[in-house]
């Protein structure tokens, strides 16, 4: 797990003339993305330092000492950056990195299979499962709620839920 490789960020664009860059953190205190680099790819690819400028309106104005001209910023842009597991901090008992979800197997109160976690998605609201039902490529989201998922079983890869009526 020490290996596994979390997105942490999203590069916007260029900022200005001379290189910096706007990003976008994912992270639950958006200042911590600086704290966690070198930053990749997804693929492993690359190593970017980066430094926070300054804030602006959705995220941060950055630097990296690898960009230096507005056309290698420009080139960057929609890459997304990802930190490796190990540099990210330990969560309490009650809170999960969304990839640490995603392939858990959803079952209900009774034991029947819902389906499994196929995403984490958040528009606003709070987080939602989507839930990818047994033997179909059809998904249902689940809001990630107390009073819906009682339980996460890291332990086990298992979530029990009790879904509102209708909902699957």
């Amino acid at each position: 797990m020490s290996n596994e490789l979390i997105c942490v960020g999203s590069i916007g664009g260029s900022y200005g003339v001379n290189g910096e860059l706007r990003i976008k953190s994912f992270c639950a205190v958006a200042e911590d993305i600086e704290t966690y680099s070198p930053l990749t790819r997804e693929d492993g690819t690359g190593s970017y330092t980066i430094a926070i400028v300054r804030a602006v309106k959705g995220g941060f104005v950055i630097r990296m000492p690898e960009i230096s001209t507005k056309e290698q910023a420009d080139a960057m842009k929609g890459v997304q950056l990802y930190a490796r597991r190990d540099q990210l901090p330990s969560l309490p008992d009650d809170e999960y990195y969304h990839s640490d979800l995603t392939g858990l197997q959803v079952l209900d109160t009774g034991g029947a299979t819902l389906g499994t976690v196929k995403s984490v998605q958040n528009h606003g609201a709070g987080d939602l499962l989507e839930v990818q039902l047994p033997e179909s490529s059809a998904t249902i989201l689940v809001p990630f709620t107390l009073a819906v998922i009682p339980t996460v079983d890291m332990d086990t890869g298992r979530i029990i839920a009790d879904p509102p009526d209708g909902l699957f």
